[in-house]
């Protein structure tokens, strides 16, 4: 098994998680307004507890969208400073599968829809379904690709026992009301950088990790250039590194 580094910084809780061989620790912390300042400690925190060097690390995976527009490019462009200077390859995983795999984790639903509040009266969504290989592995498959929309619009495709997960359904209750798929969604999970560090692992076996430059966020909004503050993580992230 590879050592990968989690980021996820996309919704209102910062994450960090290491996979070292077959085992992975987390961290997070709440307060989107502080991501950019909490997530370098927290990666600290992780190495010093594993006793690895980040340039023990394989790669750097990072939760790349859709999520908060801040939060993505915070996490890309920390991860892209990380993996620049200990030279290192970037694994850039969509939020909303990470989601999918906490639903799995829980229910072990292999049909899954995650709805995640985009704000502005619109939800992030995408479903997923778990295919096993018979000895308990396997892998997801995208059955409809990350979409922004109107809450009312969610349209997943019919599946047997699909389950539901993401605060998109707290965020806009009467929006779902009366529609089946939406009843007894686990409206509690977000995007965290455990479950993203177990995806990374089957990803970079896969060949899909990309070197630093090559990252991109995944927007469904557009919007550009960084922050004063997301440029100085970038930059404290490349002398660590």
């Amino acid at each position: 098994m590879p050592n990968i580094l989690a980021i996820e910084t996309s919704a209102e809780l910062a994450s960090c998680a290491l996979l070292a061989g077959d085992h992975v620790i987390a961290r997070s912390t709440a307060g989107v307004r502080t991501h950019s300042q909490s997530i370098l400690p927290m990666v600290q925190e992780l190495l010093r507890e594993a006793g690895l060097q980040l340039s023990d690390c394989d790669a750097v995976a990072f939760g790349a969208g859709p999520g908060s527009f801040t939060g993505v490019r915070t996490a890309c462009g920390v991860a892209q400073g990380l993996a620049f200077g200990a030279g290192l390859l970037v694994l850039p995983l969509v939020t909303l599968a990470a989601m999918a795999q906490a639903c799995r984790e829980r229910t072990g639903a292999t049909e899954v829809l995650a709805v995640l509040d985009a704000r502005m009266g619109e939800v992030y969504w995408a479903q997923y379904r778990f295919i096993g290989d018979g000895t308990g592995a396997g892998g997801w498959t995208e059955v409809a690709a990350p979409a922004l929309c109107a809450p009312q619009a969610v349209a997943p495709l019919p599946a047997e026992g699909l389950a539901a997960c993401g605060n998109g359904f707290a965020a806009y209750p009467e929006a779902f009301a009366g529609k089946a798929f939406a009843a007894g969604a686990l409206d509690d999970i977000m995007p965290h950088a455990r479950e993203l560090a177990l995806l990374a692992a089957p990803a970079f076996a896969a060949g899909q990790a990309l070197p630093p430059a090559q990252a991109q966020p995944l927007y469904l909004r557009n919007k550009v250039a960084y922050t004063s503050a997301e440029r100085q993580a970038i930059n404290a992230a490349k002398v660590e590194a």
